[in-house]
């Protein structure tokens, strides 16, 4: 990217980072007009046209935001692209599309989302927060297994059954909005119910960038609505929408810990784990019924979520992408039906098609040091 003109200063030159970043001469490297990019940053409520050389590339974007916000990890940052363009995709990575000239993005919008440096070190503190935690509760359990039936307080299994701690993005808006919502998730009685019933124990409960797990391809947009690592060690949760100005419908958000909580025991989406998450739907519907139901006349009723507007986000969210699934790894199988619901085998086709659209983008390069274990 071009720098400012010096003989527009009659004094000695200063470094001017807004210049460097905002200001092109276009006769100083090109005799060809300048590419205007607007450039959008959520997190810092940032919102500006950049103007490019015709020669730079998407390496250049991503050099001078790193100028700019150096606090942010750029080489893990995502764009995605306000409208169609002339390329074949909606989402730019720093790790693959790098070459990518500008000129194939004059006159759009790049939306970006990069995790701050500070961020990644508090998360990895609270995977180890979580391990530290889950070791107590396996030192909890055996004294507690040792006590005599009268002496056990059921205040134990409510300690130990549950989401041990709770993690938002604080570089995401409203933060406080949504560790309100895992709050809520956390103390759902379907919930809580259902986890001590199946001696489900989560050490973190957090949430999920939308931007960091949504991918584009000539099939449409394939978004993971949640993650389980290890079996329980982390669950992540989408919370919010695809632009970051809402949040998805609280139900919806439920009923995918529902299928996460399934991944505590099994690893694949099989039968048996099928079998195990209508199970844990039921139960957390039945106690949502017990607690909140509405009476008419004698009789009280219950209206679960469905329908066909949920039958819409499903397609539109390319089916539940699940919690242990290891991409490209071909842990699913979208054959072999017998016996899965229309739900169960959109799930699996939703699988196979991320799975094929992460094994295209490592050929280009890999994205992240995650080794792709979902």
């Amino acid at each position: 990217m071009a720098s400012t003109d010096p003989a527009m200063n009659t004094s000695t030159p200063q470094p001017d980072l807004d210049s460097q970043l905002n200001s092109l001469d276009p006769s100083s490297s090109t005799d060809s007009p300048p590419v205007e990019i607007t450039i959008k940053f959520p997190p810092e409520k940032y919102d500006q046209v950049w103007k490019f050389d015709a020669t730079d590339t998407f390496q250049t974007i991503i050099e001078s935001l790193t100028l700019e916000l150096p606090e942010y990890d750029w080489s893990k940052s995502k764009a995605l692209l306000s409208r169609p363009s002339n390329i074949s995709k909606s989402l730019l990575l720093a790790s693959s599309d790098l070459s990518l000239p500008v000129t194939t993005l004059a006159s759009l919008s790049l939306r970006f989302l990069a995790p701050k440096m500070t961020d990644l070190a508090a998360l990895q503190a609270a995977r180890e927060a979580a391990q530290t935690l889950a070791s107590r509760r396996v030192q909890a359990r055996t004294r507690f297994s040792r006590l005599p039936q009268s002496s056990r307080r059921p205040s134990m299994a409510a300690a130990t059954y549950t989401f041990q701690s709770i993690s938002v993005l604080p570089h995401l808006p409203s933060p406080s909005r949504s560790r309100a919502l895992l709050e809520r998730l956390k103390t759902d009685p379907g919930i809580v119910a259902t986890m001590q019933k199946h001696h489900f124990t989560v050490g973190l409960l957090t949430e999920m960038d939308p931007l960091q797990h949504t991918a584009a391809s000539h099939e449409g947009v394939t978004r993971i609505l949640g993650l389980n690592r290890n079996k329980g060690e982390v669950i992540e949760l989408r919370l919010r929408t695809d632009a970051y100005d809402g949040y998805r419908n609280y139900r919806d958000i439920r009923k995918t810990l529902c299928h996460e909580l399934s991944h505590n025991v099994h690893w694949n989406h099989d039968s048996e784990f099928w079998k195990l998450t209508r199970q844990i739907e039921k139960e957390v519907e039945m106690a949502d019924w017990k607690s909140g139901g509405r009476t008419v006349g004698d009789e009280e009723f219950y209206e679960p979520p469905g329908g066909e507007e949920e039958d819409e986000e499903f397609m539109d969210h390319g089916g539940w992408e699940g919690g242990t699934y290891i991409l490209g790894g071909g842990g699913s199988s979208v054959g072999n039906p017998q016996g899965l619901t229309e739900r169960e085998v959109r799930a699996r086709a939703a699988e196979a098609r991320w799975a094929n659209l992460e094994k295209a983008t490592r050929r280009e390069g890999p994205e992240g040091s995650d080794g792709g274990q979902k």
